[in-house]
Order: C-alpha cells, then structure tokens, then sequence
C-alpha cells in the first residue's frame, strides 16, 4: 500500500472522486485576505468545512449514547464561523463530495493550524467506495471558546492504493452512511 501524490490525486478527481476541486493549495480568498489553506498538496488534499454546524449542548440534560443518540443534543447552525463552547464539541461536513476508488482508503488528519490551537478533527477513514460527504467532528480540548471558519481548510486527507483489490467493499456492504448529504448524526 502506497501514499498517493499530487498528480494522482489530480487524475482521479477529473474522473469524478472529489467535487469541487481545487488542484492546487488555495491560501487566499476572493477578496485577497489570507485564509487557512485547502486544495492539493504534495501528498494530500486539504477539505475545507461547509457552512452547517450541530453544536453540542447539554441543555436536555441528555446521556450521550451512541446507540441511541438525541438529536436534541446540538443546535443547528449556519454561518461563516462557528464557536465551539469549552471543552465541548461541533459536528459539520466538509464543502466536497467525495467518491472513494475501491482500491483506496483515505485517512484524515487535522490541520496544524487548529491543532495548534487545541482544535483537534476526528474522522474515520473513507472507505472503499464509500461516497458522500465526510462528517467532520471538532473538539475544542482548551477551557476558553474556540473559532472554526467555514469555507477555509480544515484537515488533510491522505490517499492509500492497495497493491491488492479488496473482496468486500463498503458499497457492497451497504455501509450506514453510505451517499450522507449534510451533518450526519449516529447511526446504528
């Protein structure tokens, strides 16, 4: 199993793997101010976070159970920044869809610029064949308020091709969160 480069990454978004594309590192906006950084890199490419935030909150005095979680347990939100209270947590999505090849596994990494910070981004890895958008999860470790921006780099995502096709992929399991469009909560 290799890392795959730049231009790899390149070809296999013209056929569709990763939409909207941005085939080189993008680092300021529109308007000219600096942004965190997103598009490809030497080895990987950096996704940046959609606008839709699920802040977590313990208003409902909930217990948080993966096997039957309450939705009631974030607040929906739609902006250009969002705050992550201390020590808690946000869920969002990244702008791009993916598609993953079935000879491929992704692993995402946060973007040092928010690890730097005490911001720290989990997400499993993308699957053979799975597709849609990545739920990113954001956990804010530090014991003041922390700021996420939409639209701007978030985390990394590596691309790995076996030297061997895999016999089940997660499209041939029919994998829970299959096609996810939007913040996705728990499944079971």
């Amino acid at each position: 199993m290799s890392i795959k480069s730049d231009k790899w990454i390149r070809r296999m978004a013209e056929q569709g793997m990763i939409e909207p594309f941005a085939p080189q590192q993008v680092r300021h906006a529109a308007d000219g101010h600096k942004i965190v950084s997103y598009g490809v890199s030497s080895y990987g490419y950096d996704v940046r976070c959609a606008d839709e935030f699920k802040i977590f909150t313990n208003i409902n005095s909930t217990i948080v159970d993966p096997k039957a979680f309450d939705p009631k347990s974030f607040v929906d939100v739609k902006s250009d920044v969002c705050i992550i209270p201390p020590n808690s947590f946000v869920l969002a999505r990244t702008v791009e869809y993916f598609r993953i090849p079935r000879s491929t596994l992704v692993v995402c990494l946060g973007k040092s610029t928010y690890a730097r910070c005490g911001i720290i981004v989990n997400v499993t890895p993308l699957e053979p064949e799975w597709e849609g958008h990545v739920t990113l999860e954001f956990s804010n470790t530090t014991p003041l308020p922390a700021k996420i921006y939409a639209n701007e780099g978030v985390a990394q995502m590596l691309f790995y091709e076996s030297d061997e096709v895999c016999e089940t992929s997660y499209a041939d399991r029919g994998g829970k969160y299959m096609g996810q469009q939007g913040v996705t909560l728990p499944k079971t």
